[in-house]
């Protein structure tokens, strides 16, 4: 099968599109057929070997055929022996491994049926980054109705799924964009919206029940500030690279105003969810960009500069 693998770290220069062996599944996998991918700010970390800590995943000192990717929507092919939740020809998406592929094995409670109303391209833009939100805002902000809530980065991959869970929970949310942006964050159902060219949200006069922080554009301490009296922060940013992971992981173990620091999981449960949302029309997916699957290195330049509106994808056969 095509697979875009790399073998050093550094621009998208270090990926090639090279033919790998097809996985085999296990009892408890499901092999996919992809049809699309989702392009994600994880995967430029990856790609550059940054922050430090991430090669002793990807490889070290370097990767070998190494398959970034961590999302996919497609349809399935294989079914293991002890899979009894999915059939030949589902329609599913999930958040895996080595998705930059034309086949991906998953474990059978790592997927869900696709949305059906969604293309793959838009399907696949889900996983990762609603989960993310989802999970970031329910069980590490532990958001309830009423709660006022501000989205640091609402117009990206995680912020604008975040602005629109964050409303289905019956928040009241404040976004934080750049002036382009400030339209499509109204659009998702922000309530107030600060454009961050032109205020500061830590010097205003409102306070929040949460912050969740997805853009590191401002110190821990210049967020809790602005923070109610049992508010706090949630950090989940690698665009603040080491400093802000450390400080993130540090404050989330000592400090009652910054949560710990997560990764999402995927689960059936809460893809299932998500596609709940969709129907219920209550989340849809934003795309900025689609490249063709040969264009990945140059989605993930694109991807590396941090200014994606909503997210960026790549098809192999999109339905």
């Amino acid at each position: 099968m095509k697979a875009i693998v790399q073998n050093r770290y550094g621009d998208s220069s270090v990926l090639t599109t090279k033919d790998v062996e097809t996985p085999a599944i296990k009892d408890d996998e499901v092999l996919i057929k992809v049809h699309a991918v989702s392009l994600n700010s994880g995967d430029a970390f990856s790609m550059r070997g940054t922050p430090y800590m991430i090669r002793f995943y990807v490889g070290f000192p370097r990767p070998k055929d190494y398959i970034l990717g961590w999302d996919i929507a497609g349809i399935i092919e294989k079914v293991g022996a002890d899979v009894t939740k999915f059939k030949l020809g589902d329609r599913v998406y999930t958040a895996c491994e080595k998705g930059f592929a034309e086949y991906v094995n998953v474990k059978e409670e790592k997927v869900g049926l696709a949305p059906e109303s969604l293309s793959s391209s838009e399907a696949a833009s889900i996983p990762t980054a609603g989960l993310t939100a989802l999970q970031g805002l329910r069980d590490s902000g532990k958001v309830k109705d009423g709660d006022i809530v501000l989205i640091n980065g609402a117009s990206g991959g995680v912020g604008h799924f975040a602005v629109q869970i964050a409303r289905s929970f019956g928040c009241h949310v404040t976004g934080v964009c750049s002036t382009k942006n400030v339209d499509l964050v109204k659009s998702l159902g922000a309530e107030n919206v600060v454009d961050y060219t032109k205020d500061d949200f830590t010097k205003g006069s409102e306070r929040y029940d949460l912050i969740f922080d997805m853009a590191a554009s401002k110190k821990f301490g210049e967020m809790k500030r602005v923070l109610s009296k049992e508010g706090f922060i949630v950090p989940n940013s690698g665009h603040g690279g080491m400093s802000y992971v450390l400080k993130g992981a540090l404050l989330g173990a000592i400090s009652k105003k910054v949560g710990k620091m997560y990764m999402a999981k995927s689960t059936t449960a809460d893809l299932d969810l998500l596609a709940e949302m969709v129907a219920k029309g209550d989340l849809r997916p934003v795309i900025d960009r689609t490249y063709d699957f040969d264009e990945i290195p140059k989605g993930l330049d694109y991807v590396a500069k941090g200014h994606a509106r909503g997210k960026v994808v790549a098809t192999l056969d999109d339905h």
